[in-house]
């Protein structure tokens, strides 16, 4: 055990207010929407899904890095959130296999990472009050400084974000001979994702955000997917004009949470900004259909309108959340389409909803029958 100088750190909100914590070692200043995973497990998973880019990552648990991190426990390539706030920050781990420290992997990153805060305090005040822009900084003395630095930050309403985690050329991913090609649109993409589709017989063709209709139709796919990914969906036109394409067409198209808010869109469907967003691993879902519930793994700060979505005369409701009855899923009636909010790929959290992949496939076989 070694013992580590703690600087003093501060999060300062948007709206003046002030928490105080220490570093776990990294100095300076990171700014960011604020908000919060009430996840227990599965913190290397959160801070690596593109879909947290911009966001500095309140942990409701008490203790991370308790489990240390493991090479392939990760959604992306690196780090995506802009910081993390936590109560403990475990310097030692204990787990077998090839493991490394959190604390080792957050230098590689280079994330600010602030703890010995008040999280209970500071995650019943954005519950309160609402997700708003944050800076945590080491800077303590300069908090006039920091509050100019915050006040440009743009809000994350009407923030494009896609096009900084997204693929910058199409890659392959899966086995070249497998019985399904999808073609899929990277708006943040989660590695699970794609292990999920590559797992039932799909060889994928990951496509960056901006990619045409034309171009991904080029590769002749089976089906379309639509990814998750970070920002608010009204500014992802290109994404918006894909999906009517692929809709117009009647091709199999699925949507994960951004993806779905996009179909939506596509729609006529309008989407809105949360008070606080829906961003846990235990979070409620009830299957209309089915009448089954899933507890589900959530991470989003939209959603789409549902007096809007229930009178559209070719849209239905398959999902609602049953904490606030927004809604969690939609299909057409006419098209060979549906999508849904949370997250069926998991990682981290339960897998109730990974028969939506195998929905995916089945819409694909009808298509080819």
């Amino acid at each position: 055990m070694h013992y580590n100088q703690r600087k003093k750190a501060i999060i300062l909100l948007e709206d003046g207010t002030i928490f105080h914590g220490k570093s776990i070692g990294k100095e300076g200043s990171a700014f960011g929407e604020v908000c919060f995973n009430t996840g227990m497990t599965g913190y290397q998973e959160i801070f690596t899904d593109p879909s947290y880019f911009g966001q500095l990552m309140v942990t409701t648990n008490a203790y991370i890095g308790n489990y240390g991190v493991k090479e392939d426990e990760v959604e992306s390539d690196s780090v995506k959130i802009a910081g993390l706030i936590c109560r403990n920050f475990t310097y030692n781990f204990s787990r077998y296999g090839d493991i490394d420290s959190l604390y080792n992997f957050f230098e590689k990153n280079n994330l600010l990472a602030i703890s010995d805060v008040d999280t209970r305090a500071l995650v019943s005040y954005i519950r309160d009050n609402g997700a708003m822009n944050a800076v945590i900084s080491t800077e303590i003395d300069n908090i006039d400084d920091l509050k100019k630095q915050l006040a440009k930050i743009p809000s994350m309403d009407g923030l494009e974000l896609a096009s900084k985690v997204s693929t910058k050329q199409p890659y392959f991913y899966g086995v070249e001979n497998a019985k399904y090609k999808i073609a899929a649109l990277d708006l943040g993409i989660k590695k699970n994702i794609l292990r999920n589709l590559a797992k039932r017989e799909c060889y994928i063709k990951v496509f960056p955000y901006d990619a045409s209709f034309n171009e991904m139709k080029s590769w002749n796919p089976d089906a379309y997917f639509i990814s998750n990914g970070p920002g608010d969906p009204k500014p992802l036109k290109s994404a918006q004009n894909v999906a009517k394409d692929v809709i117009e067409n009647n091709f199999p198209l699925f949507g994960i949470c951004l993806g779905h808010q996009i179909i939506a869109l596509a729609n006529g469907i309008s989407t809105y900004k949360m008070h606080n967003g829906h961003r846990g691993i235990n979070h409620p879902v009830k299957n209309l259909i089915t009448g089954k519930g899933e507890i589900t793994s959530q991470n989003h700060g939209f959603a789409i309108n549902r007096d809007e979505t229930e009178a559209h005369k070719d849209i239905r409701i398959t999902h609602i959340h049953l904490n606030d009855d927004t809604v969690a899923g939609i299909e057409m009636n006419s098209k060979n389409c549906f999508s849904v909010q949370y997250h069926p790929e998991a990682s981290p959290g339960p897998h109730d909803a990974s028969y939506l992949f195998d929905q995916f496939i089945e819409n694909i076989s009808k298509q080819n029958r």
